[in-house]
């Protein structure tokens, strides 16, 4: 089942808005908490009875949320499945950045917000001014490759590597019939059609982690550090993921990055990556588990960040090397306590199972069981 994203979820660029999502999800059953605040109901608000009706551990209230735009998609359908089985709750999530979301949840607005990179040690610093006793925390929840989306017709099986793509999002290679470009497509009629290329105006984890896969990769060709503001020279900026995708399929010549759920939507081709394998791997959710496989863990404490830079370099075949995982950033002690039933509640139903068996359909990729397992322990033990 594909996730029809409405073309007015792209327009949201101002206050919290209920996500009306575009998918409904057969209800699913989550881990258990501890919250005094929730009922397990079936979407009419009664218990329970039916083996085919919800299991999801109830809270009542509303939450604020906002942040990354690379699991808006995931957001949409989790939400709206909550949401219909728990009458009692209201989620809103903003998709703006995950820069965005972080400095709103630094600043008390958000119960939780949706980042593509970890906290870095400044945010968490600021976090502890609304973490009364204890800090915002990383939790890896939804995984997925970064598709490379490209608008070149009459070429449908485009292969480039980490040097040509460095290259590319750095204006060194600028025309589509590049000699370098070439020779990863022998056969092929490239034109000499200018390359447009596109990148995230606003802070984004996605930017971060795509600028960790080309410095990884290739740092001669990428010298900058990997950040979630764009370094790379010339480009066009575009605000959101969705904005990318957008100017991408509209655009001859163009390419941009963005979440695999972008181009499946808006039917974009992407990019298959040469990484030395077999064969060039193409952006899939199976590819991109592969490669989230190798993470490590390398948070202290609650927190669960991630370490993916065994991916950009692994030449196992079917394993694609351009991967993120967001995260959820909440409070590991001090979580306001009027919000905390409802997030916990939530963040438990999304990390279970059957939350987690959602994401590949939407063009994701689940946790690893043994990541999973940890980020379900971390939220029951949130305070």
């Amino acid at each position: 089942m594909k996730l029809q994203r409405k073309s007015g979820m792209r327009a949201l660029t101002v206050g919290a808005v209920a996500i009306t999502g575009a998918l409904v999800l057969t209800a699913c059953g989550s881990d258990n908490n501890d919250s005094s605040d929730k009922t397990s109901s079936s979407p009419s608000g009664s218990a329970s009875t039916s083996s085919n009706a919800s299991s999801i551990s109830c809270a009542k209230g509303q939450i604020l949320s906002s942040g990354s735009t690379a699991q808006q998609n995931a957001i949409e359908a989790w939400v709206k499945n909550y949401q219909q089985a728990c009458s009692g709750a209201t989620i809103n999530y903003k998709p703006s950045s995950s820069g965005q979301g972080i400095i709103d949840f630094n600043q008390g607005t958000d119960a939780f917000a949706g980042s593509d990179s970890p906290l870095a040690p400044d945010e968490t610093a600021s976090s502890k001014k609304v973490c009364s006793g204890g800090e915002g925390i990383s939790i890896p929840m939804v995984g997925g490759p970064i598709a490379i989306g490209y608008n070149l017709p009459g070429v449908s099986n485009l292969v480039l590597d980490a040097k040509t793509l460095a290259k590319i999002f750095n204006s060194k290679i600028t025309t589509w019939n590049d000699p370098a470009i070439k020779a990863l497509n022998p056969g092929v009629n490239l034109p000499s059609t200018k390359i447009q290329s596109f990148h995230r105006q606003d802070d984004s984890g996605t930017t971060d982690n795509l600028t960790k896969y080309l410095g990884g990769a290739d740092k001669a060709d990428w010298p900058y550090p990997h950040a979630k503001a764009w370094a790379g020279k010339g480009g066009q900026a575009v605000a959101q993921s969705s904005g990318v995708a957008s100017q991408v399929k509209q655009t001859e010549g163009a390419i941009g990055y963005f979440e695999l759920s972008y181009a499946t939507a808006d039917q974009i081709p992407t990019v298959k990556i040469n990484t030395g394998a077999s064969a060039p791997v193409e952006a899939s959710s199976a590819n991109a588990s592969q490669g989230i496989a190798q993470a490590k863990i390398v948070g202290t404490g609650s927190d669960l960040a991630l370490d993916l830079s065994a991916a950009y370099t692994t030449k196992a075949d079917n394993a694609y090397p351009i991967v993120l995982v967001t995260y959820e950033i909440a409070c590991d002690k001090g979580n306001k306590s009027d919000t905390l039933p409802l997030t916990k509640s939530f963040l438990n139903y999304i990390a279970s199972t059957d939350g987690q068996g959602q994401l590949a359909s939407s063009g994701y990729a689940p946790l690893p069981d043994a990541i999973a397992t940890k980020v379900r322990s971390t939220i029951s033990a949130l305070s």
